[in-house]
């Protein structure tokens, strides 16, 4: 993966579009479809060149970018912060585990081949994606504990894009890593980040339809 201020940048808004749409679910027990589908679809991208790729182009990740930009120049929001941060230290754990590491990468195929006759956020993809997190991330600790209402938090389907999300959030945390991300780029780059995602936010606005074919 380059190591590029774009390509962490691409990566941290993808943490933020993850989380984001983990709280839609939890509080209103719904979220943005498009939104959802570019984050479910990045999980199985495994072979492509870069962070936009992964994505599906920019445009798929207007809402992340746009939260990259509040956090860094404006009052972070601490549930989402808190959310990132989790994902930031799982998935540093998760590369220390060999075992688990093979187990999500075979889940993530066998959920792959499962895509010939279902649709990417068809309930049985989401369910198998919900299994994988629970059986590799959730043995982890720390456990993200997503705030919420019970009523949106009890249905077996909102738990599972849930968890589907939270799979996805760490794919991105993974992205983050590969491209040169980590604390002290946090801590040290936030000018360059919040520079990048406002020249990425203007290249949509400039292109708002652009995406890449899959």
């Amino acid at each position: 993966m380059p190591n590029t201020d774009r390509d962490r940048t691409i990566a941290f808004a993808g943490m933020f579009q993850a989380t984001a749409l983990v709280r839609d679910i939890a509080h209103e027990g719904q979220c943005d479809n498009q939104d959802f589908t570019a984050c479910i679809d990045s999980l199985f991208q495994t072979t492509v060149q870069d962070s936009e790729q992964i994505y599906g182009g920019l445009a798929r990740l207007r809402r992340g970018l746009n939260l990259v930009r509040k956090q860094l120049s404006e009052h972070q929001d601490p549930e989402l912060t808190r959310y990132v941060v989790i994902l930031m230290a799982l998935e540093r754990k998760l590369a220390r585990q060999p075992k688990l590491l093979q187990t999500l990468g075979d889940g993530i195929q066998t959920t792959r081949q499962r895509l010939d006759h279902f649709s990417l956020t068809h309930d049985n993809i989401i369910a198998g994606l919900a299994d994988l997190y629970a059986e590799t991330v959730s043995t982890l600790r720390p456990r993200i504990m997503v705030n919420g209402h019970y009523q949106h938090l009890s249905q077996s389907g909102n738990a599972n894009r849930i968890r589907a999300l939270l799979l996805a959030g760490i794919r991105a945390a993974v992205l983050w890593h590969q491209s040169g991300g980590g604390r002290f780029k946090l801590l040290f780059g936030r000018k360059r980040l919040l520079a990048t995602a406002q020249q990425l936010l203007t290249e949509i606005a400039e292109k708002p339809n652009l995406h890449i074919v899959r």
